[in-house]
C-alpha cells in the first residue's frame, strides 16, 4: 500500500488525510468557495471526492495531502498531485479553509507540493488547472512562477486555464524545501 509521503516545511506538516478532516473538507466544499471546483458538493459528494484524492496514493502514487498547522496541529486545508483518468496531465491543486487565507499557507504547501513531484517523483512537467474566475488561485500560480499554456489540453475539454510550473532547474532561486 502506498501511502502519502510527510512533507515539513517551516511552519507546516503535509501528510496523508486523516477521518478527521472530513467534516472542515465537507464544510468546505458545500460552500460557494467550491464554485471553482465543481462545487458546491452535497456531504456524500464531498466524501467521495475525499475518498478519490485519499485512494489515488494507492493506485497512482501521487494524492492529496492534509495540511496542518505544526504550531498547534490546525488542520488549514488540502494540496494534491492529481491525475484521476480524466486528467490529461499530473496536477497541482491546492484550498485553504477559511479563516486561513492570507498567511501564506497555499503557496507554501503549494511549492512543497510542486517540489516533491519533480525531486522525489521524478517528473518532468507540472500543471495547474484553475477556473478563469479564482483569480486568487491565478495570483498564486504566478507567484510560483507558473505560466498560462493557451495550448495545453484540459480535463474532459473544461473551460479552465491551465498554468505550467517551472522546473526546479528553471527557478532562479532553487526553492527546494526540506523532506520528511
Amino acid at each position: 500500500m502506498t501511502l502519502a509521503p510527510t512533507i515539513e516545511t517551516q511552519r507546516l506538516r503535509l501528510r496523508g488525510h486523516v477521518e478527521a478532516d472530513f467534516n472542515a473538507f465537507a464544510d468546505m466544499f458545500a460552500s460557494d468557495r467550491a464554485r471553482y471546483m465543481h462545487g458546491p458538493l452535497t456531504r456524500r459528494q464531498a466524501w467521495f471526492a475525499f475518498c478519490g484524492d485519499v485512494a489515488q496514493w494507492q493506485l497512482f502514487g501521487h494524492g492529496a495531502w492534509g495540511v496542518e498547522r505544526l504550531e498547534d496541529g490546525a488542520f488549514v486545508g488540502q494540496v494534491a498531485l492529481n491525475k484521476p483518468p480524466h486528467f490529461p496531465e499530473l496536477e497541482l491543486g491546492w484550498f485553504v479553509l477559511e479563516g486561513f487565507e492570507g498567511q501564506g499557507y497555499a503557496l507554501e504547501a503549494a511549492t512543497a507540493a510542486r517540489d516533491y513531484a519533480y525531486v522525489e517523483m521524478g517528473r518532468d512537467t507540472l500543471v495547474s488547472y484553475i477556473d478563469a474566475a479564482n483569480t486568487r488561485s491565478v495570483a498564486l500560480a504566478e507567484r510560483m512562477g507558473a505560466e498560462c499554456d493557451e495550448m495545453a489540453e484540459t480535463p474532459d475539454g473544461e473551460d479552465c486555464l491551465v498554468y505550467r510550473h517551472p522546473t526546479p532547474d528553471a527557478l532562479q532561486d532553487g526553492g527546494m524545501e526540506a523532506y520528511a
